[in-house]
């Protein structure tokens, strides 16, 4: 069977010196030396001035609307991880949906201000499969408005827009080390601060309790990770240029055997992209059924990522119309993308999804729109 993701696991002799580092030390956790280290080689690899280490990226999305004091309605996208939504409802807070840019995927900026009201406090966007927003019209429209930017950045480690970190805008990034990401620590998140030390100061109560010394200042919940997510993150560390190479080479050979018989989401020549997923975009629904269906029985998993559109989920309690979401969640389909995918598994991927290989059945609309 071929995944759909798969997590880079490094050498396990890397991973075991750092392991019996801690049987000597029995430090576990509570901000220990790898976690340290972490944080260190990440600002160090990543070119930002601070991170935070946290255990998820859902909780790193919740202390970031908690440390800015975010309390009423958060401008958001429909086109996203759950989590993005059900962090903003989880700090009580009002997700109201706008639109999203049909090309790139992410929130359009253009829709942004007929959204806003005297209740708006913030906007949370998101790096949608690791491509940017249009960071420079979302900063001009909240310093205009006088809003927060957090930007959901779970998919863009490593990303690079004009030559700078994608995760230098807004007031605050999150990031997800989840097994599924490129870059991981089995589980695992931070977030990106670029508003100074006092934010600093407020995120590293939050994520531990609220406790300073022998106080309690604040209101806080446990974020922190342990030292084993840490030590696999620093060996991971090691090998992600590698990774990235190979996901690139992965990418560029599903396009040379798909060439352009399918949509794909847009990708400026001012991103140094990181090659996080390979998404695909169906001209219906029932051709992306038919071809899920068909690289299923032979044994290849995918994903339809992101669906349903956030805007339609159930326990909403305003509705909203995001037509342009609704249309292409149920349209969008990610193919098996990992170090490891051999490359004569992505021509077979590719074959089978064009109707190019032995003995398969090809469905008349996908025929009728994409074989030459």
């Amino acid at each position: 069977m071929i995944p759909v993701s798969q997590p880079f696991l490094p050498p396990k002799d890397e991973y075991n010196v750092l392991i019996s580092k801690i049987w000597d030390t029995k430090w576990l956790t509570n901000n220990g030396m790898f976690v340290q280290q972490l944080e260190k080689e990440l600002l160090e690899y990543l070119n930002i001035s601070s991170l935070h280490y946290v255990n998820n990226g859902t909780v790193a999305l919740q202390l970031a609307l908690k440390s800015l004091d975010i309390k009423n309605e958060v401008i958001t996208t429909p086109f996203s991880f759950i989590a993005t939504t059900t962090s903003i409802l989880w700090e009580h807070c009002e997700p109201v949906f706008v639109d999203i840019d049909p090309k790139t995927l992410c929130m359009d900026p253009e829709k942004i201000e007929e959204a806003i009201s005297d209740k708006t406090e913030a906007i949370l966007a998101t790096h949608v499969f690791g491509i940017p927003c249009d960071v420079e019209k979302i900063e001009e429209i909240a310093k205009r408005h006088h809003l927060k930017v957090i930007y959901d950045a779970a998919h863009a480690f490593g990303v690079k827009y004009k030559g700078e970190s994608v995760l230098k805008y807004g007031d605050l990034s999150t990031i997800s080390f989840h097994a599924t990401k490129l870059f991981h620590t089995v589980e695992g998140g931070a977030i990106v601060n670029n508003t100074g030390e006092k934010l600093d100061h407020q995120i590293t109560l939050l994520r531990n309790f609220g406790y300073e010394g022998e106080d309690y200042i604040t209101a806080g919940i446990n974020a922190k990770n342990s030292e084993f997510h840490a030590a696999m993150g620093l060996c991971n560390l090691k090998h992600i240029d590698e990774i990235i190479m190979k996901r690139r080479i992965i990418t560029e050979t599903y396009e040379q055997f798909l060439g352009n018989r399918l949509e794909r989401p847009f990708i400026s020549n001012d991103i140094q992209y990181n090659y996080a997923y390979y998404p695909v975009i169906f001209e219906t629904e029932e051709e992306l059924l038919f071809i899920k269906s068909k690289l299923e029985r032979n044994q290849i998993m995918t994903r339809r990522y992101f669906y349903p559109s956030l805007n339609k989920i159930p326990y909403l309690k305003n509705t909203y119309s995001c037509k342009i979401s609704e249309s292409i969640a149920k349209r969008i389909l990610c193919l098996p993308l990992y170090s490891d995918l051999h490359l004569d598994d992505v021509e077979n991927i590719a074959k089978l999804m064009t109707g190019e290989s032995r003995n398969e059945l090809t469905y008349n609309g996908w025929s009728r729109i994409y074989r030459f």
